[in-house]
């Protein structure tokens, strides 16, 4: 896998001559927080109270049936005021009995992430202990944090290199029905399809892979695997922000590169018709199996909240790349007013040298789905 992340530096070899608009991401509409809760404080009755039966003392032969009434008016207001401020305490206990279950590839598994081990030259990698032991910086922990949940109760089933095909079977079967060679990986988890029964809260953040996977490999095989230094600088997310200095640093690694004609001929054709065409083939691939997805966990669990997670660019200058993220998420914010799904918007991730989201960009998908849900 990391030959394949590597490959996909060789992009920056057209920057110069792809054009530099269309890179704007979909807003994120600013969500408010819920207002706080006002706790009304009862009048203070009390101190009015001894003075009723102070008064009627010298009087009891006069009138003793006006005495009785104002001591008996206080005590039933004066026990019933405490009871109000005990409100919040079902709603605790409500909270610990939610379920949260992220449905995923690596992003969600948090790979990237310095605490997190992932070994992808290995088939079947087991990622079971990651499932409730994940990364206390992944969103995923800051979704379960924001909930008040344990890892008992917020489950990260992100599956590094998973597609969203793969995703669909897990869903099905719980195994995926062969290995995927493009990407290297196999998974086999009969719990996966329970822990999704068993979710009140689903979220999903699949398809990034259906257009990423094959492109890294398709400029890896132009070039025999000679731009891993380049591929990181380029997925870094490094180049959202064009200046002088990174353009700079852009450049020292491309003339790093040293091709034969005949791989600058094959990167050449990789980095027009053929990332076109891969961009096709992966929206292709992902608009087929995404609505397919929505419903696989909608038989297993009708009545959890579903969330799908949209896309964010690692590769920004690359116009077709973006065009393809952008069509993707309207795409996906589309299905999931079709579904009643909520989409969570998430353009502004930032991202370290292997695309993956940094210990801040976890943050704020996290937090972005947190505000979907209303908890923010």
């Amino acid at each position: 896998m990391k030959k394949l992340i590597a490959c996909l530096a060789l992009t920056s070899v057209l920057l110069a001559s792809l054009p530099l608009g269309a890179l704007a991401a979909e807003p994120v509409p600013p969500v408010e927080t819920a207002p706080g809760t006002v706790l009304l404080t009862p009048e203070e009755t009390a101190p009015e109270a001894p003075a009723a039966p102070e008064t009627p003392a010298p009087e009891v032969p006069a009138a003793p049936e006006e005495t009785p009434a104002p001591p008996e008016a206080p005590a039933p207001e004066a026990p019933a005021a405490p009871e109000e401020p005990a409100a919040p305490a079902p709603q605790a206990e409500e909270d610990d009995s939610l379920m949260y279950v992220a449905l995923g590839d690596s992003i969600a598994a948090g790979v990237g992430l310095k605490d997190v081990v992932y070994l992808p030259a290995q088939y079947g990698y087991d990622m079971t202990p990651n499932f409730k032991g994940y990364s206390p910086d992944c969103y995923v922990s800051v979704v379960a944090e924001g909930l008040g949940l344990d890892r008992d109760h917020a489950i990260n089933l992100g599956l590094p290199a998973l597609m969203t095909k793969d995703m669909l079977e897990m869903l099905q079967t719980g195994s995926m029905s062969g290995v995927n060679v493009l990407a290297g990986t196999y998974y086999s988890y009969p719990e996966y399809q329970e822990y999704v029964r068993q979710a009140d809260i689903i979220s999903i953040a699949i398809g990034c892979n259906d257009i990423t996977v094959p492109f890294i490999v398709s400029l890896g095989e132009a070039t025999n695997w000679k731009s891993e230094k380049l591929a990181n600088y380029i997925v870094s997310g490094t180049l959202r922000d064009f200046t002088l200095e990174s353009f700079s640093l852009f450049m020292e690694a491309v003339q790093e590169l040293v091709l034969t004609p005949q791989e600058f001929s094959d990167l050449f054709q990789a980095l027009t018709t053929g990332m076109y065409q891969k961009c096709q083939d992966g929206y292709a691939n992902t608009t087929t199996y995404l609505p397919q997805v929505i419903a696989a966990v909608r038989e297993l669990n009708p009545d959890a909240q579903i969330l799908v997670i949209g896309y964010y660019n690692p590769v920004p200058l690359l116009y077709p790349v973006t065009d393809h993220f952008i069509k993707l998420n309207r795409f996906a914010r589309e299905l999931c007013e079709q579904t009643g799904a909520t989409f969570v918007p998430v353009p502004l991730t930032s991202t370290a040298n292997d695309a993956h989201p940094t210990i801040r960009g976890h943050k704020y998908i996290g937090n972005q789905i947190l505000k979907a849900l209303g908890a923010q």
